[in-house]
């Protein structure tokens, strides 16, 4: 649509549902490749220390040959919830294999300036009356939430049997003494009864495929491996104060480059913005907790608020809403619309109802999203490539109080490139579109290698050898996400198949700890040597998956994201 304003003819914006369908289905398109996720690649050659630890230092140590009851492959929140909720209930006998130098999973590895939770501490921290630990922040920090990691790890004497520095190598059944057999790259041979992997699904970071990528000679990281010797600052919030001096850029406008780019704004000499696909970016209203109002919660208070944030979330009523955010607010849109729905439609409502009223909330919410870059960032220009042309839940939604602000700063340039992402690198700098732009440091926002079932590094062999690749090369097969038929003694904790985590990832996590933790007590109170699942079990489980109609998130519209 166009309109006239004297002499110039403006272009305006669209705001009608056919008007939106249109406007994403071309912005989709901008960006559709056929090499799909085969556009990034493994920091690997001269980027291979992007994976390393940086943190801790990897003391050597003589072997482990030995034999646990549990073993924890994950020392993240996945393998915390589930090593708490099996201490417990009386299981002791427990260690974690981690790959890092200590527990905390994304929050040891990613410690970038202005890292923090995405949804609220109060559902987001797990375990938070079990430690006695009030959160600072309504969205505390990176650093406190790895703080929160190891409080649990300490409380439940988690550290006591674990491995740090430990990447495991192999997971093989052991048919004869029904045990499952653990090496490692320290050469460790572990014998465990039980085995829980929590590897995590983005765990490992990616890079972005530009031709001459490995060219670039100024200074380069990834956020997960922030570099504060050359940064200055550090985790807690401290300045960059050795950027003032710096160009930078940075590549990716996704959830973690949303937190980072305030910092870097307002450091840096200049700062670089390299944009493929704008995010949706709502109000966060972060704030701190009221010790007051905190101390005055019932006991039970963190269960209650987690049932209410997943009813609300999954579309149900609730009397009041506890935690109140973005997320709650998206959900409760959808719903009162669809209600609106039914109650217009009457018995004639179906899915197509259903989905219209999902649509029409849909667009309401993101029209504001959009209105509201307008009323902050002062350059029109900018503004208008700021703003996000797909549904919300096509991808991550966004929470900041401080990013689209951070284009008002003098020398924050956000270089649009249309859907097309970064043309080139080379030796000094960054083209796209032909325009060069010179820098001193390039900072890698391109996320990880996302895998929604369960990765890893390594093979896992269950019975009669059958590898757990070949099993799931079709797809994933499982009951409830955790058991896989044919793995005997083996769970998983994960997103895939599981329960309706929508946004708060760790409540579901605690949950799938908890009936790991009641599955692996019970065996050992009767004395069971094998808990298995059966093929009868896990086709009906994967058949509900199948013939499921509640599904809105693949919607051909949707501009391509994991």
């Amino acid at each position: 649509m166009t309109t006239t304003e004297g002499s110039a003819t403006v272009e305006s914006e669209p705001t009608g549902s056919e008007e939106l369908r249109a406007k994403y289905r071309a912005e989709r398109d901008k960006r559709i490749r056929e090499d799909g996720a085969g556009q990034y690649i493994d920091p690997t050659g001269r980027f291979a220390h992007f994976v390393d630890d940086t943190y801790t230092e990897v003391v050597e140590r003589d072997p482990v040959f030995d034999e646990v009851t549990v073993a924890l492959i994950g020392g993240g929140f996945s393998g915390l919830c589930t090593g708490a909720q099996l201490k417990q209930v009386g299981v002791d006998d427990i260690r974690i294999i981690e790959a890092g130098g200590d527990v905390g999973g994304a929050w040891y590895w990613n410690r970038y300036p202005g890292a923090m939770c995405d949804t609220a501490s109060m559902v987001y921290l797990p375990l938070l009356e079990e430690t006695g630990y009030r959160p600072s922040m309504k969205y505390t920090f990176g650093h406190e939430n790895f703080e929160h990691a190891q409080r649990i790890a300490t409380q439940f004497g988690l550290y006591e049997n674990a491995l740090f520095s430990t990447e495991v190598d192999s997971l093989d059944w052991d048919e004869s003494t029904c045990r499952w057999i653990i090496k490692t790259n320290r050469g460790d041979e572990i014998r465990a009864q039980f085995v829980s992997m929590g590897t995590g699904p983005i765990h490992r970071p990616k890079l972005p495929g530009i031709p001459g990528i490995e060219t670039f000679e100024g200074h380069s990281f990834h956020t997960s491996r922030w570099d504060y010797d050359y940064t200055g600052g550090d985790a807690t919030g401290a300045p960059l104060d050795k950027l003032s001096d710096k160009r930078v850029g940075i590549i990716g406008t996704g959830a973690t480059a949303i937190q980072v780019i305030p910092h870097l704004a307002a450091a840096s000499k200049e700062l670089f913005v390299f944009q493929r696909t704008p995010s949706s970016i709502d109000v966060r209203n972060n704030h701190p907790i009221d010790p007051e109002e905190f101390a005055a919660l019932d006991p039970g208070w963190q269960k209650k608020w987690l049932a209410n944030f997943a009813t609300l979330q999954s579309g149900g009523f609730a009397d009041e809403d506890l935690v109140k955010d973005g997320w709650t607010d998206i959900a409760q849109r959808v719903r009162d619309r669809v209600l609106e729905e039914m109650e217009r439609e009457g018995e004639s409502f179906d899915m197509e109802d259903f989905a219209r009223a999902f649509e029409a909330s849909d667009d309401e919410k993101m029209n504001e999203i959009r209105a509201r870059v307008d009323t902050i960032v002062e350059d029109p220009d900018t503004a208008r490539d700021l703003k996000p042309w797909y549904r919300q839940l096509c991808k991550r939604p966004c929470f900041h109080d401080e990013y689209l602000q951070s284009y008002n700063v003098p020398g924050v340039h956000l270089v649009d490139t249309d859907g097309q992402g970064v043309e080139r690198i080379d030796s000094t700098g960054v083209w796209v579109d032909g325009v060069h732009y010179e820098l001193d440091c390039l900072v890698f926002a391109s996320g990880f290698d996302v895998h929604l079932a369960h990765s890893a590094g390594y093979e896992t062999v269950g019975q009669d050898g059958l590898k757990l690749s070949d099993y799931w090369d079709d797809g994933m097969l499982s009951m409830h996400g955790i058991h896989v038929n044919g793995f005997p003694n083996l769970f998983i904790v994960g997103i895939n198949q599981g329960a309706n985590h929508i946004a708060n990832i760790t409540h579901g996590l605690n949950e799938s700890g908890a009936t790991i933790a009641a599955v692996i007590a019970h065996a050992l109170e009767v004395h069971a040597d094998v808990v298995e699942l059966s093929e009868q079990a896990e086709a009906d489980w994967v058949a509900m998956f199948d013939t499921t109609t509640h599904g809105f998130l693949g919607n051909p519209d949707c501009t391509p994201g994991y």
